[in-house]
This record gives structure tokens, C-alpha cells and sequence, in this order.
């Protein structure tokens, strides 16, 4: 699957979310490849992919994927929209309210 991630996204991630596309950008194929849940998202046709690295200290990412339909403009593709790292609890909170599509161990 094809995902494309724009400078305005990334401009916009690093306004809300200071100094996480400069450490974590790096890990967004492996989000995409390997989260363990995939959420509904409050916007249309956007998911809200879950992935704890594997890593010593436990980080966990958050990122909003727009997926790409068949009513889009020709020439539209699957996107990036926001990533943010996850805290314990707003995850435990994710996983308990948010309808799950897709879960993997």
C-alpha cells in the first residue's frame, strides 16, 4: 500500500506535536507495516493506527492514516495526516473507547 506523507503534514505535526517528526518520522513505515490496533477515527475515511516500538523505553505512536476510496479524485492516495506519541493511559483509553478494525499481537 502506497502512503504519502506531505511537507504541510509534516509542518503540522511538528506545530502540534514539537520535536516528534524529527524522532519518531523515521519509524512511520514500521507504524504502517506493523501496528497492532487500527481504530475508527472521528473523521471520515481516517484511521488511527497504534504501535508500540521496540524499543527499551516503551514508546508508543500514534498516527492518523486517510485512506484513499474509490469516490476520491483520481490521483488521490493514501496519506498521512498526524502522528503523536502515545502516553500508557491515553492508549489503555484509545484501545477501551474506539471502535476497533483491526487488531494485531
Amino acid at each position: 500500500m502506497e502512503v504519502i506523507i506531505t511537507e504541510e503534514r509534516i509542518e503540522h505535526i511538528e506545530k502540534r506535536h514539537p520535536g516528534t517528526f524529527k524522532k519518531y518520522g523515521r519509524y512511520i513505515s514500521e507504524v504502517l507495516a506493523g501496528y497492532q490496533y487500527m481504530l475508527e477515527d472521528d473523521m471520515p475515511n481516517t484511521a488511527l493506527l497504534l504501535k508500540q516500538l521496540g524499543r527499551e523505553d516503551g514508546t508508543r505512536l500514534g498516527l492518523v492514516l486517510r485512506i484513499q476510496t474509490s469516490l476520491d479524485t483520481a490521483g488521490y492516495k493514501n496519506s498521512v495526516i498526524s502522528m503523536w506519541k502515545v502516553d500508557a493511559n491515553r492508549w489503555k483509553t484509545y484501545s477501551r473507547s474506539k471502535k476497533i478494525i483491526d487488531k494485531r499481537e
